[in-house]
């Protein structure tokens, strides 16, 4: 048995091969991608020629590699989980002839809007995200955060709101809360549109925003963009010449740095991950005897779980599980 991180999660399972999570080049047995956020999707021409992922990945997939040629498939021993963190995400779970082993993935075990959370189940063996595996970053309820954004997005109904957040993810939850607010008018860019309508193909949601051609909102309006424009001219210049307010969204949001970083007017604690408390809690609803921690604070979250009694390291890139720590 071994768990490797290489390019990817590379999990080799007694009885099922060389199990490749998440590689921008998969060269796995069976190649798996959790989601389709840009670093956990493979690239254009490294495109394998069977994933296994769902069908709503697959179809982001397209949108955002559609030059690339693959085709969606299982495997009788890897299995597939809902991971709670976009739409379509997926972890893994691989049942080896020794070893059960589950991959979270980017995770969160919140119900929120119309995603259902992660629902643990148990394993030998555990890799797990942690990006907030530190106390410091413990988030709101979710219904209460929902109601402070949209209660915002009233209290502001005399200005244009530029709303930030990832394309793939809180930019689709971000207009789910504006349909709940008195906005009448929802707009959003191109590439939120292009993956709005691959979500709505294969989701029972729908979004109800227009994908705008030049931008110039009006008192009322909302308007999602991604979050890598904050920063952009344009911003500055409806915020100067519209009056537009801002607000970015995000777990870093925890930290008064992120409003000021951004530029933001105001920020809210909305993110896609796990906090650290619900880290700890998937962590002791899979039980395991192993685990392996990676992305974000994977130091201190395994140092956390060995403190709690379990047998925890971090998951370094080129170690493996097996006495190179």
């Amino acid at each position: 048995m071994s768990v490797t991180l290489r390019d990817g999660v590379r999990i080799e399972a007694e009885g099922v091969g060389t199990v490749v999570a998440d590689a921008a080049a998969p060269d796995g047995d069976v190649n798996v991608t959790t989601h389709a956020h840009g670093d956990h999707l493979f690239d254009t021409d490294a495109a394998p020629e069977r994933v296994v992922c769902s069908t709503t990945t697959a179809e982001l997939a397209r949108v955002r590699r559609p030059e690339a040629a693959f085709s969606v498939a299982d495997y009788p021993r890897v299995e597939l989980l809902n991971a709670g963190h976009v739409a379509g995400s997926r972890a893994v779970r691989v049942e080896g002839d020794e070893r059960t082993y589950l991959y979270t993935g980017d995770c969160s075990p919140r119900d929120r809007c119309y995603l259902d959370g992660l629902d643990p189940v148990p394993a030998d063996v555990l890799v797990i995200e942690a990006t907030y595996g530190t106390p410091a970053y413990v988030f709101p309820g979710q219904d209460e955060l929902e109601r402070r954004i949209v209660e915002w997005l009233n209290d502001t109904l005399d200005r244009p709101v530029l709303l930030f957040g990832y394309a793939l993810g809180r930019a689709q939850k971000l207009q789910r809360l504006v349909a709940r607010s008195d906005r009448p008018r929802l707009f959003v860019s191109e590439a939120i549109a292009d993956l709005n309508a691959a979500i709505e193909t294969h989701l029972d949601v729908g979004f109800g925003a227009t994908e705008y051609d030049s931008l110039a909102p009006e008192p009322g309006d909302a308007v999602v963009l991604p979050i890598g424009s904050a920063r952009l001219d344009f911003v500055d210049r409806l915020v100067e010449e519209r009056d537009a307010v801002t607000a970015g969204f995000s777990g870093w949001a925890v930290e008064d740095s992120f409003r000021y970083r951004g530029g933001y007017d105001e920020a809210f604690v909305l993110s896609d991950h796990a906090d650290f408390e619900e880290l700890r809690a998937v962590v002791d609803a899979v039980d395991p005897d192993q685990v392996y921690t990676q992305h974000g604070f994977a130091d201190e979250f395994a140092r956390e779980l060995t403190g709690h009694g379990y047998d925890a390291r971090a998951l370094k890139e080129d170690q493996t599980s097996l006495g190179q720590f």
